[in-house]
């Protein structure tokens, strides 16, 4: 009876799978910054990933995440370093998996959501490194302080989203700030004050600009786009 219980069950995923067509998605993408078209675009809200970690009793680094953020990506011909990007992070996602310090984090002595909900960062400048790689530096907005970063940025390729059909670019990036330059002092020294950033995302091509781009294709005209056009039209 236990071999029975445990073939029926492993026979019938099989047969559905065999009714099941499997299609395997695959597609090149490039490197190559000039083969990105330059516009408006918006992170990906599925593709995302943006952590804060702490040392913590020099046992190990507390890793903290956030659950809402959105961007946006002005992309140059010129690519990265001619481009610009901004993020706010809602600081009430914040996600430690502990209840208890989610709410002591969003309290007035950590980040104070109630006074200031967002957690901004707007770059100012881009130093290219290597080919794929460079540092960008942009201010970083806590408590309602306003401090200059850096973030190590890796751009990691761009083609059309096979399952979405839209321009698609992924960048990697991480980089350090003090906590205590923004007002986050509490717990220390017992939680260190180096805050080690660690950022995953993907950017696809703004709907309205991605519109503008195809009705401008299919007239052989370039149509100017305002930065208000894309939000009129994004409502």
């Amino acid at each position: 009876m236990k071999f029975y219980m445990r073939v029926v069950p492993f026979l019938a995923a099989a047969a559905l799978a065999a009714c099941t067509p499997l299609q395997v998605v695959t597609h090149r993408v490039s490197s190559n910054e000039a083969s990105v078209p330059p516009g408006h675009y918006q992170l990906d809200p599925h593709h995302w990933n943006v952590t804060f970690d702490v040392d913590h009793f020099r046992y190990s680094r507390f890793v903290i995440r956030f659950d809402k953020t959105t961007a946006q990506l002005d992309w140059n011909a010129d690519g990265m370093s001619a481009s610009a990007v901004r993020a706010t992070i809602d600081a009430s996602s914040v996600n430690t998996n502990v209840p208890l310090l989610d709410r002591m984090l969003k309290g007035p002595d950590m980040f104070d959501v109630a006074r200031y909900p967002g957690i901004v960062f707007v770059s100012t400048a881009f130093q290219r490194t290597s080919d794929d790689k460079g540092v960008l530096t942009g201010d970083l907005t806590i408590r309602g302080t306003t401090k200059p970063v850096t973030l190590n940025v890796t751009f990691n390729g761009h083609a059309v989203n096979p399952l979405t059909k839209q321009e698609t670019l992924g960048f990697s990036a991480d980089g350090h700030f003090s906590r205590a330059q923004f007002g986050l002092t509490t717990w220390y020294p017992a939680v260190g004050d180096d805050v080690h950033v660690a950022i995953q995302a993907e950017f696809s091509k703004a709907p309205a600009d991605a519109a503008q781009a195809s009705t401008a294709v299919q007239s052989r005209m370039t149509l100017p786009l305002s930065p208000e056009s894309i939000v009129a039209n994004a409502r």
